[in-house]
Protein backbone atom coordinates (compact mmCIF):
# COMPACT_ATOMS: atom_id res chain seq x y z
CA UNK A 1 0.00 0.00 0.00
CA UNK A 2 2.52 2.31 1.14
CA UNK A 3 4.33 2.46 -2.55
CA UNK A 4 1.09 3.12 -4.14
CA UNK A 5 0.20 5.97 -2.27
CA UNK A 6 4.16 7.42 -2.66
CA UNK A 7 3.88 6.55 -6.39
CA UNK A 8 2.00 9.62 -8.07
CA UNK A 9 2.10 7.46 -11.39
CA UNK A 10 0.65 4.18 -9.72
CA UNK A 11 -2.07 6.94 -7.74
CA UNK A 12 -3.56 8.34 -11.37
CA UNK A 13 -3.39 4.88 -13.12
CA UNK A 14 -5.47 3.06 -10.01
CA UNK A 15 -7.85 6.45 -10.30
CA UNK A 16 -8.33 6.01 -13.52
CA UNK A 17 -9.26 2.25 -13.45
CA UNK A 18 -11.85 3.06 -11.01
CA UNK A 19 -13.37 5.97 -12.91
CA UNK A 20 -14.06 3.86 -15.73
CA UNK A 21 -15.42 1.01 -13.24
CA UNK A 22 -17.73 3.82 -11.48
CA UNK A 23 -19.53 3.96 -14.96
CA UNK A 24 -20.61 0.57 -14.18
CA UNK A 25 -24.29 1.20 -13.01
CA UNK A 26 -23.92 -1.75 -9.86
CA UNK A 27 -19.96 -0.80 -8.91
CA UNK A 28 -20.42 2.77 -7.50
CA UNK A 29 -20.80 1.60 -3.85
CA UNK A 30 -17.90 -0.88 -4.44
CA UNK A 31 -15.87 1.45 -6.13
CA UNK A 32 -16.61 4.40 -3.18
CA UNK A 33 -15.41 1.77 -0.45
CA UNK A 34 -12.43 1.01 -2.80
CA UNK A 35 -11.67 4.18 -3.22
CA UNK A 36 -11.62 5.23 0.66
CA UNK A 37 -9.44 1.91 1.61
CA UNK A 38 -6.92 2.98 -1.10
CA UNK A 39 -6.45 6.43 -0.57
CA UNK A 40 -6.58 8.85 2.72
CA UNK A 41 -6.31 11.43 0.60
CA UNK A 42 -6.32 12.57 -3.28
CA UNK A 43 -4.49 15.60 -4.36
CA UNK A 44 -7.18 17.93 -6.64
CA UNK A 45 -4.31 17.88 -9.44
CA UNK A 46 -3.94 13.88 -9.43
CA UNK A 47 -7.94 14.08 -9.94
CA UNK A 48 -7.78 16.42 -12.74
CA UNK A 49 -4.69 14.57 -14.44
CA UNK A 50 -6.82 11.11 -14.56
CA UNK A 51 -9.62 12.54 -15.67
CA UNK A 52 -7.85 14.50 -18.67
CA UNK A 53 -6.02 11.26 -19.32
CA UNK A 54 -9.40 9.51 -19.83
CA UNK A 55 -11.16 12.35 -21.95
CA UNK A 56 -8.10 12.71 -23.99
CA UNK A 57 -9.02 8.11 -24.74
CA UNK A 58 -12.13 9.18 -25.75
CA UNK A 59 -13.25 7.32 -22.90
CA UNK A 60 -14.90 10.25 -21.08
CA UNK A 61 -16.77 11.69 -23.73
CA UNK A 62 -19.69 9.81 -23.94
CA UNK A 63 -20.54 9.13 -20.35
CA UNK A 64 -18.53 12.54 -19.16
CA UNK A 65 -21.75 13.61 -17.33
CA UNK A 66 -22.22 10.23 -15.14
CA UNK A 67 -18.81 9.79 -14.45
CA UNK A 68 -18.67 13.20 -12.94
CA UNK A 69 -21.54 12.75 -10.63
CA UNK A 70 -20.03 9.09 -9.86
CA UNK A 71 -16.42 10.02 -9.30
CA UNK A 72 -17.73 13.48 -7.41
CA UNK A 73 -19.52 11.64 -4.84
CA UNK A 74 -16.89 8.80 -4.73
CA UNK A 75 -14.28 11.83 -3.48
CA UNK A 76 -16.41 13.77 -1.70
CA UNK A 77 -14.71 14.50 1.54
CA UNK A 78 -11.08 12.59 0.43
CA UNK A 79 -9.79 16.05 -1.86
CA UNK A 80 -6.72 17.68 -0.09
CA UNK A 81 -7.15 21.04 -1.54
CA UNK A 82 -4.65 23.44 -2.68
CA UNK A 83 -3.74 26.00 0.31
CA UNK A 84 -3.46 28.87 -2.42
CA UNK A 85 -5.40 32.19 -1.85
CA UNK A 86 -6.83 34.90 -4.11
CA UNK A 87 -6.71 38.39 -3.09
CA UNK A 88 -9.91 40.80 -3.06
CA UNK A 89 -10.73 41.57 -5.93
CA UNK A 90 -9.32 38.59 -7.95
CA UNK A 91 -11.53 36.46 -10.60
CA UNK A 92 -11.31 33.70 -8.07
CA UNK A 93 -11.80 35.50 -5.36
CA UNK A 94 -15.06 37.08 -7.24
CA UNK A 95 -16.38 33.67 -8.23
CA UNK A 96 -16.00 32.35 -4.61
CA UNK A 97 -17.58 35.60 -3.02
CA UNK A 98 -20.47 34.21 -5.88
CA UNK A 99 -20.53 30.82 -4.48
CA UNK A 100 -21.00 32.16 -1.58
CA UNK A 101 -24.22 34.46 -2.48
CA UNK A 102 -25.60 31.01 -3.92
CA UNK A 103 -25.27 28.98 -0.77
CA UNK A 104 -27.49 32.14 1.03
CA UNK A 105 -30.40 31.95 -1.33
CA UNK A 106 -29.59 27.72 -1.10
CA UNK A 107 -29.91 28.12 2.62
CA UNK A 108 -33.27 30.86 2.39
CA UNK A 109 -34.76 28.36 0.12
CA UNK A 110 -34.21 25.28 2.15
CA UNK A 111 -36.33 26.83 5.31
CA UNK A 112 -38.71 27.79 3.26
CA UNK A 113 -39.23 24.08 2.08
CA UNK A 114 -39.06 23.03 5.72
CA UNK A 115 -41.94 25.47 6.76
CA UNK A 116 -43.92 24.05 3.72
CA UNK A 117 -42.98 20.41 4.56
CA UNK A 118 -44.50 21.16 8.38
CA UNK A 119 -47.89 22.28 6.81
CA UNK A 120 -50.94 20.14 6.23
CA UNK A 121 -51.48 19.01 2.79
CA UNK A 122 -54.74 21.34 2.15
CA UNK A 123 -53.23 24.70 3.85
CA UNK A 124 -52.61 27.51 1.57
CA UNK A 125 -48.83 28.73 1.30
CA UNK A 126 -49.25 31.17 -1.39
CA UNK A 127 -47.17 33.38 0.65
CA UNK A 128 -43.95 30.92 1.04
CA UNK A 129 -44.41 30.25 -2.37
CA UNK A 130 -44.02 33.60 -3.32
CA UNK A 131 -40.92 34.02 -1.31
CA UNK A 132 -39.42 31.12 -2.95
CA UNK A 133 -40.31 32.04 -6.23
CA UNK A 134 -37.86 35.36 -5.67
CA UNK A 135 -35.58 33.35 -4.56
CA UNK A 136 -35.13 31.24 -7.32
CA UNK A 137 -35.61 34.30 -9.39
CA UNK A 138 -32.26 35.60 -7.61
CA UNK A 139 -30.35 31.66 -8.65
CA UNK A 140 -31.21 32.46 -12.12
CA UNK A 141 -28.68 34.96 -11.55
CA UNK A 142 -26.17 32.08 -11.84
CA UNK A 143 -26.70 31.77 -15.65
CA UNK A 144 -23.42 34.37 -15.17
CA UNK A 145 -21.05 32.85 -13.09
CA UNK A 146 -21.44 29.92 -15.21
CA UNK A 147 -20.73 32.07 -18.79
CA UNK A 148 -17.87 33.42 -17.16
CA UNK A 149 -16.10 30.28 -16.20
CA UNK A 150 -17.12 29.00 -19.93
CA UNK A 151 -15.88 31.97 -22.19
CA UNK A 152 -13.52 33.29 -19.71
CA UNK A 153 -11.73 30.99 -17.43
CA UNK A 154 -11.87 27.73 -19.85
CA UNK A 155 -10.55 29.23 -22.70
CA UNK A 156 -7.18 30.17 -20.44
CA UNK A 157 -7.29 26.42 -19.22
CA UNK A 158 -7.65 25.34 -22.38
CA UNK A 159 -4.30 27.62 -23.31
CA UNK A 160 -2.05 24.87 -21.10
CA UNK A 161 -3.80 21.64 -22.25
CA UNK A 162 -6.16 21.09 -19.86
CA UNK A 163 -9.73 20.71 -21.62
CA UNK A 164 -11.50 17.39 -19.70
CA UNK A 165 -12.52 19.31 -16.54
CA UNK A 166 -14.19 22.82 -18.69
CA UNK A 167 -16.05 20.08 -20.91
CA UNK A 168 -17.72 18.16 -17.83
CA UNK A 169 -18.55 21.09 -16.23
CA UNK A 170 -19.86 22.87 -19.61
CA UNK A 171 -22.25 19.88 -19.70
CA UNK A 172 -23.21 20.47 -15.88
CA UNK A 173 -23.67 24.09 -16.23
CA UNK A 174 -26.55 23.11 -19.12
CA UNK A 175 -28.35 20.77 -16.96
CA UNK A 176 -28.06 23.04 -14.15
CA UNK A 177 -29.95 25.47 -16.44
CA UNK A 178 -32.41 23.41 -17.68
CA UNK A 179 -33.51 22.36 -13.90
CA UNK A 180 -33.90 25.83 -13.08
CA UNK A 181 -35.42 26.79 -15.94
CA UNK A 182 -38.23 23.83 -15.05
CA UNK A 183 -38.29 25.37 -11.34
CA UNK A 184 -39.39 28.58 -12.70
CA UNK A 185 -41.77 27.08 -14.84
CA UNK A 186 -43.18 25.02 -11.79
CA UNK A 187 -43.56 28.24 -9.80
CA UNK A 188 -45.20 29.99 -12.84
CA UNK A 189 -47.87 27.39 -12.52
CA UNK A 190 -48.31 26.91 -9.07
CA UNK A 191 -50.56 29.87 -8.06
CA UNK A 192 -53.16 28.70 -5.70
CA UNK A 193 -51.70 25.39 -5.51
CA UNK A 194 -51.88 23.72 -2.01
CA UNK A 195 -49.44 22.42 0.55
CA UNK A 196 -49.33 18.94 -1.12
CA UNK A 197 -49.01 19.95 -4.32
CA UNK A 198 -46.04 21.99 -3.31
CA UNK A 199 -44.08 19.33 -1.20
CA UNK A 200 -44.03 17.30 -4.15
CA UNK A 201 -42.71 20.05 -6.24
CA UNK A 202 -40.20 20.63 -3.67
CA UNK A 203 -39.46 16.61 -3.93
CA UNK A 204 -39.08 16.15 -7.45
CA UNK A 205 -37.97 19.36 -8.94
CA UNK A 206 -36.72 22.00 -6.48
CA UNK A 207 -34.55 19.77 -4.31
CA UNK A 208 -32.90 18.32 -7.22
CA UNK A 209 -31.85 21.59 -8.99
CA UNK A 210 -30.50 22.73 -5.74
CA UNK A 211 -28.55 19.40 -4.91
CA UNK A 212 -26.72 19.74 -8.30
CA UNK A 213 -26.00 23.28 -8.11
CA UNK A 214 -24.08 22.90 -4.91
CA UNK A 215 -22.42 19.86 -6.37
CA UNK A 216 -21.00 22.06 -8.61
CA UNK A 217 -19.70 24.45 -6.21
CA UNK A 218 -18.06 21.53 -4.39
CA UNK A 219 -16.21 20.59 -7.64
CA UNK A 220 -15.23 24.63 -8.24
CA UNK A 221 -14.13 25.10 -4.89
CA UNK A 222 -11.77 21.76 -4.63
CA UNK A 223 -10.99 21.34 -7.83
CA UNK A 224 -11.78 24.20 -10.74
CA UNK A 225 -9.84 27.21 -8.92
CA UNK A 226 -7.54 25.49 -6.96
CA UNK A 227 -6.07 24.03 -10.44
CA UNK A 228 -7.05 27.49 -12.43
CA UNK A 229 -4.31 29.18 -9.19
CA UNK A 230 -1.97 26.39 -10.16
CA UNK A 231 -2.30 26.87 -13.48
CA UNK A 232 -2.85 30.27 -14.84
CA UNK A 233 -0.48 33.44 -14.70
CA UNK A 234 -0.89 37.24 -13.24
CA UNK A 235 -0.83 38.14 -17.32
CA UNK A 236 -4.26 35.73 -17.69
CA UNK A 237 -5.67 36.63 -14.82
CA UNK A 238 -6.05 40.28 -15.52
CA UNK A 239 -7.04 39.69 -18.48
CA UNK A 240 -9.66 37.59 -17.47
CA UNK A 241 -10.83 40.52 -14.88
CA UNK A 242 -10.37 43.01 -17.32
CA UNK A 243 -13.22 40.84 -18.99
CA UNK A 244 -15.17 40.59 -16.43
CA UNK A 245 -17.56 43.67 -16.76
CA UNK A 246 -19.25 42.79 -20.01
CA UNK A 247 -20.75 39.32 -18.20
CA UNK A 248 -21.41 40.86 -15.15
CA UNK A 249 -21.44 39.32 -11.30
CA UNK A 250 -23.49 36.71 -9.96
CA UNK A 251 -25.56 37.84 -6.66
CA UNK A 252 -22.54 39.98 -6.09
CA UNK A 253 -20.96 43.07 -6.63
CA UNK A 254 -17.29 43.37 -6.73
CA UNK A 255 -15.85 46.58 -4.84
CA UNK A 256 -12.23 45.97 -4.60
CA UNK A 257 -10.21 45.53 -7.99
CA UNK A 258 -7.42 43.17 -8.24
CA UNK A 259 -4.07 44.31 -9.70
CA UNK A 260 -0.94 42.15 -10.86
CA UNK A 261 2.23 42.44 -8.70
CA UNK A 262 4.10 42.42 -12.17
CA UNK A 263 3.75 46.78 -13.42
CA UNK A 264 4.53 46.10 -17.06
CA UNK A 265 1.22 43.74 -17.47
CA UNK A 266 -0.67 46.59 -15.37
CA UNK A 267 0.61 49.23 -17.87
CA UNK A 268 -0.43 47.02 -20.83
CA UNK A 269 -3.83 47.30 -20.08
CA UNK A 270 -3.96 51.29 -19.26
CA UNK A 271 -6.68 52.45 -22.13
CA UNK A 272 -5.02 55.43 -24.81
CA UNK A 273 -6.04 59.17 -23.46
CA UNK A 274 -7.47 59.93 -27.14
CA UNK A 275 -9.55 57.01 -27.29
CA UNK A 276 -13.57 58.62 -27.80
CA UNK A 277 -16.48 56.51 -28.68
CA UNK A 278 -17.66 58.04 -31.83
CA UNK A 279 -21.48 58.48 -32.39
CA UNK A 280 -22.85 60.09 -35.59
CA UNK A 281 -23.55 63.55 -33.93
CA UNK A 282 -20.16 64.00 -32.03
CA UNK A 283 -17.26 62.32 -30.06
CA UNK A 284 -16.47 61.83 -26.30
CA UNK A 285 -14.20 60.25 -24.18
CA UNK A 286 -15.46 57.58 -21.86
CA UNK A 287 -15.19 59.65 -19.07
CA UNK A 288 -17.12 62.40 -21.14
CA UNK A 289 -19.55 60.33 -21.76
CA UNK A 290 -20.26 59.03 -18.93
CA UNK A 291 -20.18 62.06 -16.88
CA UNK A 292 -22.56 63.16 -18.78
CA UNK A 293 -24.99 60.65 -18.56
CA UNK A 294 -24.47 60.64 -15.16
CA UNK A 295 -25.92 64.65 -14.78
CA UNK A 296 -28.83 64.27 -16.77
CA UNK A 297 -31.48 64.53 -14.33
CA UNK A 298 -32.90 61.54 -14.25
CA UNK A 299 -32.11 57.67 -13.61
CA UNK A 300 -31.62 55.25 -16.77
CA UNK A 301 -31.47 51.37 -17.58
CA UNK A 302 -30.87 49.82 -20.78
CA UNK A 303 -32.19 46.09 -21.27
CA UNK A 304 -30.60 44.94 -24.84
CA UNK A 305 -33.25 42.98 -27.38
CA UNK A 306 -32.51 39.49 -25.30
CA UNK A 307 -34.00 41.01 -21.77
CA UNK A 308 -30.37 41.25 -20.35
CA UNK A 309 -29.48 44.61 -17.92
CA UNK A 310 -26.70 46.28 -19.71
CA UNK A 311 -26.30 49.55 -18.88
CA UNK A 312 -27.55 52.17 -15.77
CA UNK A 313 -26.57 55.53 -15.43
CA UNK A 314 -24.56 56.50 -11.83
CA UNK A 315 -25.96 59.89 -10.81
CA UNK A 316 -25.58 61.01 -7.31
CA UNK A 317 -29.52 60.77 -6.16
CA UNK A 318 -31.08 57.77 -8.35
CA UNK A 319 -34.57 57.02 -7.34
CA UNK A 320 -34.62 53.18 -7.40
CA UNK A 321 -31.02 52.01 -6.47
CA UNK A 322 -29.15 49.84 -8.57
CA UNK A 323 -25.66 47.84 -8.30
CA UNK A 324 -23.50 46.07 -10.37
CA UNK A 325 -24.41 42.81 -10.16
CA UNK A 326 -27.73 43.43 -12.30
CA UNK A 327 -25.64 43.44 -15.38
CA UNK A 328 -26.02 40.87 -17.74
CA UNK A 329 -29.05 39.39 -15.61
CA UNK A 330 -32.56 39.07 -17.32
CA UNK A 331 -34.55 41.93 -16.56
CA UNK A 332 -37.79 39.74 -15.52
CA UNK A 333 -35.54 38.16 -12.94
CA UNK A 334 -34.42 41.76 -11.46
CA UNK A 335 -38.58 42.13 -10.76
CA UNK A 336 -41.33 40.74 -7.75
CA UNK A 337 -42.69 37.71 -9.54
CA UNK A 338 -46.31 39.55 -9.09
CA UNK A 339 -44.86 42.26 -11.61
CA UNK A 340 -43.00 40.05 -13.84
CA UNK A 341 -46.28 39.52 -16.06
CA UNK A 342 -46.24 43.45 -16.88
CA UNK A 343 -42.69 43.13 -17.25
CA UNK A 344 -43.05 40.41 -20.07
CA UNK A 345 -46.07 41.95 -22.06
CA UNK A 346 -44.35 45.48 -22.40
CA UNK A 347 -41.26 43.73 -23.99
CA UNK A 348 -43.48 41.56 -26.17
CA UNK A 349 -45.26 44.76 -27.32
CA UNK A 350 -42.26 46.11 -27.36
CA UNK A 351 -40.60 43.58 -30.08
CA UNK A 352 -43.73 43.34 -31.93
CA UNK A 353 -43.83 46.44 -33.04
CA UNK A 354 -47.32 47.36 -31.38
CA UNK A 355 -45.93 49.67 -29.32
CA UNK A 356 -43.20 51.82 -28.37
CA UNK A 357 -44.16 53.52 -25.23
CA UNK A 358 -45.33 52.39 -21.53
CA UNK A 359 -45.07 55.06 -18.18
CA UNK A 360 -46.26 54.66 -14.81
CA UNK A 361 -46.51 57.70 -11.84
CA UNK A 362 -46.31 56.72 -8.73
CA UNK A 363 -46.16 59.12 -5.73
CA UNK A 364 -43.33 57.67 -3.14
CA UNK A 365 -42.00 59.25 0.59
CA UNK A 366 -44.02 62.28 -0.52
CA UNK A 367 -42.48 62.60 -4.20
CA UNK A 368 -44.58 62.12 -7.59
CA UNK A 369 -42.46 59.25 -9.35
CA UNK A 370 -42.53 59.05 -13.19
CA UNK A 371 -41.16 55.89 -14.77
CA UNK A 372 -41.59 55.37 -18.64
CA UNK A 373 -40.06 52.49 -20.94
CA UNK A 374 -39.07 53.12 -24.32
CA UNK A 375 -38.54 50.85 -27.35
CA UNK A 376 -34.92 51.67 -28.68
CA UNK A 377 -35.07 50.81 -32.43
CA UNK A 378 -32.47 51.22 -35.35
CA UNK A 379 -33.29 53.11 -38.73
CA UNK A 380 -34.74 49.88 -40.10
CA UNK A 381 -37.01 50.21 -36.91
CA UNK A 382 -36.00 46.77 -35.82
CA UNK A 383 -35.84 46.35 -31.64
CA UNK A 384 -32.46 46.91 -30.04
CA UNK A 385 -34.06 46.62 -26.59
CA UNK A 386 -35.96 48.77 -24.10
CA UNK A 387 -34.69 52.66 -22.13
CA UNK A 388 -36.30 52.38 -18.74
CA UNK A 389 -35.82 56.22 -17.65
CA UNK A 390 -37.41 57.51 -13.76
CA UNK A 391 -37.96 61.06 -13.29
CA UNK A 392 -38.62 62.87 -9.67
CA UNK A 393 -41.58 65.43 -11.02
CA UNK A 394 -42.64 67.03 -7.95
CA UNK A 395 -41.03 70.14 -8.51
CA UNK A 396 -41.82 70.44 -11.90
CA UNK A 397 -45.17 69.87 -11.42
CA UNK A 398 -45.22 72.98 -8.65
CA UNK A 399 -43.62 75.56 -11.60
CA UNK A 400 -46.18 78.76 -11.85
CA UNK A 401 -45.46 81.51 -13.74
CA UNK A 402 -42.18 82.14 -15.55
CA UNK A 403 -38.42 82.74 -14.93
CA UNK A 404 -36.85 85.10 -17.39
CA UNK A 405 -33.76 86.40 -15.30
CA UNK A 406 -31.12 84.26 -14.17
CA UNK A 407 -31.42 82.47 -10.47
CA UNK A 408 -29.67 79.91 -9.02
CA UNK A 409 -31.95 76.93 -7.47
CA UNK A 410 -30.66 75.90 -3.78
CA UNK A 411 -28.56 73.17 -3.77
Amino acid sequence: MSELINNREERIKNLKGLMEKISSEDSGIEVREEISKMLKAVPYDEVIAAEQELFEDGKLKDNMLELCDLHSQALNGLLTVSNLKAPAGHPVSIFRKENQAIKREISFLQKLFNEINEMSDDDSCSDTLLKIHSHFNNLMDIEKHYLRKEYQLFPYLEKYNISGPSTVMWGKHDQIRGMLKNSIEALKNSAGADAASIKALIEIVFQPALKMIDEMIYKEENILFPMALDTLNEKDWYEILNQSDEIGYCLFEPVEKWEPQDKDILASFIPKESSKVKMPSGAMTVEELTNVLNTLPFDMTFVDKNDHVRYFTEGSERIFQRNKAILGRKVQFCHPPSSVGTVERILNDFKSGKENKAAFWINMKGKFIYISYYAVRDKESNYLGTLEVTQDLTELRSLEGERRILEYDQN
